[in-house]
């Protein structure tokens, strides 16, 4: 699921068959058709929950320290150091399996709805835990989410991290004033 999941970032669903799996992982030809009976359909959904989980819990972990923003940061700077240490070539997994979804596997598209709720649902509880309303904390999840996916994108056309770190600027002070807003109703 690891070499599926890194390879889907760099070459998309489509550029990434069986092979290119079994060679970047390792793993013995007949333990991929064995684990996966449901082919590369199969393969990807579980790759997407994967990077979903592994994401969310990098955002969780940040969330326990008890600072909101430091959890935002901690979301973006996970989404940089991908982008730098792949020279580019990588983004998120989930994005490049879900332009290629088809509707013959609409199971695709829910895996990458249900990654991309899982990112938003571990920021949102930072934010809430931090002092924002659910109803905030979801909407600025949201955004989060959003921005980081589309400066991303346009990272890696610019080969250069300057788009994300001014998304991670702007965001953090939108968080910032939010958190200090809800102070302030109370």
């Amino acid at each position: 699921m690891r070499s599926a999941a890194y390879l889907f970032r760099e070459r998309g669903y489509s550029g990434t068959g069986f092979r290119d799996v079994i060679a970047h992982s390792g793993a013995p030809r007949g333990s991929i058709y064995h684990h996966f009976p449901g082919g590369k359909v199969q393969l990807a959904v579980e790759a997407m929950r994967y990077a979903g989980d592994f994401v969310a819990a990098g955002t969780e972990s940040a969330i326990k320290e008890g600072d909101p923003v430091a959890a935002v940061h901690a979301f973006i700077g996970w989404w940089r150091r991908v982008l730098v240490k792949s020279d580019f070539q990588a983004g998120c997994p989930i994005a490049a399996v879900t332009v290629e979804s088809h509707e013959e596997a609409p199971q695709l598209a829910q895996a990458a709805a249900h990654a991309f709720r899982r990112w938003q649902d571990a920021l949102a509880a930072g934010l809430v835990a931090g002092g924002c309303s659910a109803e905030r904390a979801e909407s600025l999840a949201t955004l989060i989410v959003s921005s980081v996916e589309g400066a991303t994108i346009l990272c890696r056309a610019a080969r250069d991290a300057s788009a994300l770190d001014r998304v991670a600027v702007e965001l953090e002070g939108v968080v910032e004033n939010a958190l200090k807003a809800e102070v302030r109703r109370r």
